[in-house]
């Protein structure tokens, strides 16, 4: 059978439960809430319940056939992910935008550009590179070298990046907003020339996986269903 791998709980396991019934497809959890399995009426599919985290790493191993996950997350855990994943359908839900955010004291820095020239300005009076606190380094990088921007330093961080600049860890950030809330509240704003990643909900089909005869076979009789907009 077909393994799909989903998020094990809160609002992206229901979004994504109330995706595919909206095609046909039930899918529930089986057990106890502290069970992590599943069940699918309406198809030949066998269901994995894994954290968001998870999922693009089942992707890239091919030890499951399809998997619900944040593009952002893909495309930071993968490398060469479109030799590896196939996006079959984005799934309207799940919206963020990973970002490029400085103090708002920088008056005179409102674009990648600025930032170039900014960081060049930083890493001469001070004597080291301008620090971008981020959890997102392929992405950031790729984007920063995009746009020409050198003197910098990435800083890991897995939580609460907003309030690395307040803290003094770092002179700008690089994270997932929805709302912007939190950045406004610390002080930050964003860069213009829009996001460095529009994330949503995806499902992906793994390239890497053993696919028998019978799984692509259901997995093309699937594929109508699961374009519906």
């Amino acid at each position: 059978m077909i393994r799909l791998g989903i998020p094990s709980k809160g609002r992206l396991m229901e979004k994504t439960f109330d995706w595919f019934g909206a095609r046909g497809l039930t899918l529930s959890r089986t057990g106890s809430d502290r069970e992590y399995a599943g069940a699918v009426a309406g198809a030949e599919i066998a269901l994995v319940l894994l954290s968001a985290g998870e999922v693009p790493r089942e992707l890239a191993a091919g030890r499951i056939h399809l998997g619900v996950t944040g593009s952002d997350l893909v495309r930071e855990k993968m490398v060469g992910w479109a030799d590896r994943v196939e996006p079959l359908a984005t799934m309207g839900f799940g919206h963020a935008d990973l970002i490029l955010a400085v103090p708002k004291v920088w008056v005179d820095c409102d674009t990648p550009d600025d930032l170039d020239a900014v960081a060049a300005q930083f890493r001469a009076t001070h004597g080291h590179r301008l620090r971008i606190a981020t959890k997102y380094h392929r992405l950031v990088r790729e984007y920063l070298t995009e746009h020409g921007v050198a003197d910098y330093a990435l800083v890991d961080s897995q939580g609460a990046t907003e309030g690395t600049v307040l803290n003094g860890t770092a002179e700008a950030i690089a994270d997932i907003t929805s709302t912007g809330e939190t950045l406004r509240a610390n002080h930050l704003k964003v860069l213009d020339g829009g996001p460095i990643h529009a994330s949503q909900a995806t499902l992906f089909r793994s390239r890497v996986a053993d696919w028998s005869e019978a799984e692509r076979s259901e997995l093309d009789r699937l594929r109508p269903i699961l374009a519906q907009g």
